[in-house]
């Protein structure tokens, strides 16, 4: 099986974690950060680079649903960037539920005793190993998924 990069994309942050080559578990990389929410040309070039770096064969990128199952607009951006990710690397996106993967990545570092003020410094990128894992976790499941383009 070959890598699979997992983003979260934020407004001027994007979370980035990789799976193992097997498809198992997710490992935080890096935040990639931008000082302006629309400047995305240097984030797309880092993203594209990784993807080289791993040998990935997808990316799975957050969804931000509300809690009621509507799509706002943090969502509408992310669907946005899913189309300039395609078009930069030529990778299938999955779009993938990412609703309440910030809340879970806080309380494990709350859990691991990081200090609040630090939290921030990682947040997006466990939050991109929430996303990445539940997906893997899905696939493992769902062995026959593996090779669809579906959203979830």
């Amino acid at each position: 099986m070959e890598r699979i990069i997992g983003l979260d994309f934020g407004s001027k942050t994007t979370g980035v974690a990789v799976s193992d080559p097997f498809g198992w578990t997710a490992q935080g990389v890096e935040i990639i950060r931008r000082k302006e929410e629309n400047k995305l040309r240097k984030t797309l070039a880092r993203i594209e680079e990784l993807v080289k770096e791993y040998g990935a064969a997808r990316i799975v990128l957050g969804l931000p649903k509300n809690m009621n199952n509507s799509l706002g607009d943090r969502a509408e951006k992310s669907l946005a960037f899913k189309e300039m990710l395609e078009r930069r690397t030529g990778l299938p996106v999955v779009m993938w539920d990412e609703r309440l993967t910030t809340v879970a990545a806080d309380r494990t570092m709350m859990e691991a005793g990081i200090r609040r003020e630090h939290r921030k410094e990682y947040v997006d990128e466990i939050a991109a190993v929430f996303i990445l894992q539940n997906y893997l976790d899905y696939l493992s499941c769902h062995p026959m998924e593996i090779n669809k383009k579906e959203d979830a």
